[in-house]
């Protein structure tokens, strides 16, 4: 324990005792150049000092939302989005956000490695004082009655009640149960439909109607699942219901009915010709047989 580990490197300057003793190292790959400025900050606080160096570490287009950055880091989500407001007071960060064509609103974060000044107000022109005017002398009392008081203001329109769910027009127990079966197992498509069993109950009615307008079960489980929504589903059975009432599809043609199976169409009865006295197939008597029209027999008159 007394021997001197001669292996260990030397310290290339002496140790400070009252302070912080640099060791530098001249790093060649992986390091990002952060001034001082925001390292030392005299306002920023230690979390949003932090936050800022890592989120200026980072490649174009890496996420720096408050989930992401709370999965990354021990800081809860509260800690992290007071960090990120003051970023943004400061300068170090914005937050935009806009809309696109498809009405879905998405934020762009831009990170400044310089701190940027907050946008000026417009200078307002300072109205000119304004000269006193000599009063003018009261108007004569007018002689019409005063206008009567305004009518308080009509409240706004309710908005249209949603429309009811389609039904069955004839209840059919096993298509009940296929709509029960179809909804209930919806959430192994996406783990957002899961459904309560109340819901189940409700909606079951309205699937039963597809099926009954001549609907296969997938084609109706293909119309509730598809081209979902990315973000959370606050309320699948409120998307389910609007879709069930607004893609119901028109009744199904009827379907002709098969031709009869057995024996064909009754042939003409028999009856004899009205020159050779041959017997044909006619539905009328006084025909003449195919001979005798060939003969031009069925013009002249019998002898």
């Amino acid at each position: 324990m007394d021997i001197q580990n001669l292996s260990a490197p030397s310290c290339s300057q002496p140790l400070n005792p009252r302070g912080i003793t640099h060791i530098r190292t001249r790093h060649t790959t992986r390091f990002t150049v952060v001034g001082n400025h925001l390292v030392q900050h005299g306002v920023l606080s230690l979390t949003a000092i932090g936050l800022a160096c890592h989120i200026q570490s980072l490649p174009s287009g890496a996420r720096v939302d408050i989930k992401t950055l709370a999965a990354r880091f021990p800081e809860g989500e509260t800690r992290i989005a007071a960090a990120l407001r003051e970023l943004e007071a400061h300068g170090y960060l914005a937050r935009i956000r806009e809309r696109l064509p498809s009405g879905r609103l998405v934020t762009y974060t831009v990170s400044y490695n310089q701190p940027q000044p907050p946008p000026r107000p417009r200078p307002t022109r300072a109205a000119a004082p304004k000269t006193p005017e000599p009063p003018e002398p009261p108007p004569p009392a007018p002689m019409d009655p005063p206008p009567p008081a305004p009518s308080a203001p009509e409240a706004a329109p309710a908005p249209p009640p949603p429309a009811p769910l389609p039904a069955p027009l004839a209840p059919d127990l096993a298509r009940h149960r296929t709509a029960t079966a179809l909804l209930a197992g919806l959430h192994r498509h996406d783990p957002r439909l899961l459904l309560s069993e109340r819901a189940v109950r409700r909606l079951a009615p309205a699937v039963a109607a597809w099926l009954e307008r001549g609907a296969h079960p997938d084609a109706v489980r293909h119309a509730l699942t598809a081209n979902l929504p990315r973000d959370p589903l606050r309320h699948p059975e409120a998307l389910l219901a609007h879709r069930l009432t607004e893609l119901l599809p028109p009744p199904a043609p009827p379907v002709p009915a098969p031709p009869p199976s057995g024996a064909e169409a009754a042939p003409p009865p028999f009856h004899n010709c009205e020159r050779c006295e041959r017997a044909i197939r006619t539905p009328h008597p006084g025909a003449y047989c195919r001979d005798c029209r060939a003969a031009g027999l069925d013009t002249a008159p019998a002898a």
